[in-house]
């Protein structure tokens, strides 16, 4: 294995497979309800990422339990995490955030994962976490959304916030020993090739434990969508995010846990999607260069500079 794919890193600590159930809820971000901000991030729709998710409407339970009756069947599988995913699931209510955690408490589950921003996190939110963990005997990991280490690419996005309340929340979390899981988009067109590998940098000095790269896909009614229509960027090749990601990959600390390489979205919603390529021929194709030339995780990875005569 070329590098620590989260399916087994799950079953090396479960000792089965273990599958995350999306759970969707409805509420908001804080730079889309006008908070902080108006519209969200430039590439996010009405329905933000929950394109896998059941309806809002469901109850928590529900949600879980209609997921669980599919999967659990066709893949053999009896452990569960329960994955809060869609827009910020900390901006609500600290009481109502307790009550859904709880729900979400069922048998089988064995984690929860909370999807949130960087600025939306405080003590409370994890005090909850901690004392919900421990009652119920679950694993706690969440989700931060960073996107870009460019502070200028982070605004012409509109993400509401900057590369330092990402690491202001990332120590903080630590401070209460849950897992941490960073979403990066690998091919923003506002970013170079050095922003991104610097998020491979800033992951392992800070000690997070997993993370997303997405390959940016472009939603229909977007302001992103927008742009892209009137050719206001350039897109990079496949060839040279698959060369990007596995660039990354080998800047990657070994024991940082790789979630995802590629985005997806249902065709019929997007512009613009993994240049007209599944996911999975993309992801066969970095595997396959991986293999073939040699490249593991964390091979250009190094934990200590050498320091002679003064010089680093």
């Amino acid at each position: 294995m070329n590098y620590r794919k989260y399916s087994e890193a799950l079953k090396d600590k479960y000792g089965e497979k273990v599958y995350k159930i999306p759970i969707n809820l409805p509420i908001s971000c804080p730079n889309r309800d006008g908070r902080i901000g108006t519209g969200g991030c430039i590439f996010c729709g009405e329905i933000g990422t929950g394109f896998e998710a059941q309806s809002s409407i469901l109850s928590v339970k529900e949600q879980l339990h209609n997921n669980i009756e599919i999967i659990s069947p066709k893949y053999n599988a009896h452990k569960f995490i329960a994955y809060f995913q869609n827009y910020t699931n900390t901006y609500m209510a600290l009481d109502a955030f307790e009550k859904v955690l709880n729900e979400a408490c069922i048998e089988n589950i064995i984690g929860i994962s909370v999807s949130t921003r960087p600025d939306c996190i405080s003590k409370p939110y994890l005090e909850v976490l901690k004392a919900i963990s421990m009652a119920k005997k679950v694993d706690i990991e969440i989700e931060l959304g960073l996107q870009s280490v460019n502070v200028n690419t982070l605004e012409i996005i509109n993400r509401g916030h900057g590369l330092a309340e990402f690491i202001e929340a990332v120590l903080l979390i630590k401070s209460y020993g849950f897992t941490i899981c960073t979403h990066l988009i690998g091919n923003l067109p506002w970013d170079t090739e050095r922003d991104f590998y610097e998020g491979a940098k800033l992951i392992n000095v800070l000690g997070v434990d997993s993370v997303k790269v997405h390959s940016l896909y472009i939603l229909k009614d977007t302001i992103l969508g927008t742009w892209y229509e009137n050719d206001a960027f350039d897109m990079i090749s496949p060839e040279t995010y698959i060369d990007r990601v596995i660039h990354f990959l080998r800047l990657l600390k070994p024991t940082v846990v790789v979630q995802r390489l590629f985005g997806r979205a249902p065709e019929e919603d997007t512009l613009f999607c993994n240049w007209e390529m599944s996911w999975r021929k993309l992801q066969n194709q970095l595997d396959s260069k991986m293999t073939k030339c040699n490249y593991m995780q964390g091979d250009l990875y190094t934990t200590e500079k050498i320091v002679s005569g003064g010089q680093i």
